[in-house]
């Protein structure tokens, strides 16, 4: 049986982190719905195209168009034996649609981890970043300083601060995530399959905790 899991967390979790550590450790293919976005448009398949035609208008692409992507990838061989969706579903309507489409498959979602910090935590976290203008190494004032202050250890050349990890940025971005996610996080706490786990932990700690969140007989999940 395929096994399916939703990995859910706010920007600054860790989550893409936790997401590459899992999907090895369980053996699925790590389906980021990003990655998907930009495969479709960099082949220039007809999904790829017709994404791109609303990205370039600044429009959202409709939730068709996101599943069909999805489905297409869930259909490849390294899929067989499930996978780890990262990114998607966003709303519960897109939950909705891909309950059904895992049905198609055989399948379901088995378990929504969902890696929980707080936002004062996350703006900590994301606002503390600084990017190496060469290379684009990345540092960070706290957990990662450089060496010497807005200087990049490896090659020496001027650390800046992206636009979107200053802090009013930041803490848009994180504000716009809960509010959209939040109709998620109770869909899935309402059908019994959310696991939260405490992010703010080390990473190690979050990848135990994520491997005990896992079905029976997956991963070292539960027994």
């Amino acid at each position: 049986m395929a096994v399916y899991v939703v990995l859910l967390g706010p920007p600054g979790a860790g989550k893409g982190t936790q997401a590459e550590i899992l999907s090895e450790k369980l053996g699925l293919a790590h389906v980021s719905s990003g990655d998907l976005f930009r495969e479709n448009i960099k082949n220039q398949t007809e999904l790829g195209q017709l994404a791109k035609t609303y990205m370039d208008r600044g429009d959202l692409v409709p939730d068709d168009v996101t599943i069909a992507m999805v489905r297409e990838r869930l259909g490849r061989p390294d899929c067989a034996k499930g996978a780890l969706l990262d990114g998607y579903p966003r709303t519960p309507a897109q939950a909705e649609a891909l309950s059904k489409m895992l049905k198609d498959l055989g399948g379901k979602v088995d378990v929504v981890p969902y890696i929980r910090v707080d936002e004062e935590e996350l703006v900590r976290r994301l606002s503390g970043r600084w990017t190496c203008r060469a290379e684009g190494h990345i540092y960070h004032e706290v957990s990662n300083p450089p060496k010497k202050p807005g200087v990049c250890d490896v090659d020496g050349s001027e650390l800046y601060q992206r636009e979107d990890d200053k802090r009013e940025t930041v803490e848009r971005r994180i504000k716009v995530y809960f509010e959209q996610t939040a109709p998620l996080i109770d869909y899935y706490r309402n059908e019994g399959s959310l696991v939260e786990i405490n992010g703010a932990q080390s990473i190690e700690d979050v990848t135990r905790d994520l491997g005990a969140a896992m079905p029976a007989g997956v991963g070292g999940g539960k027994t």
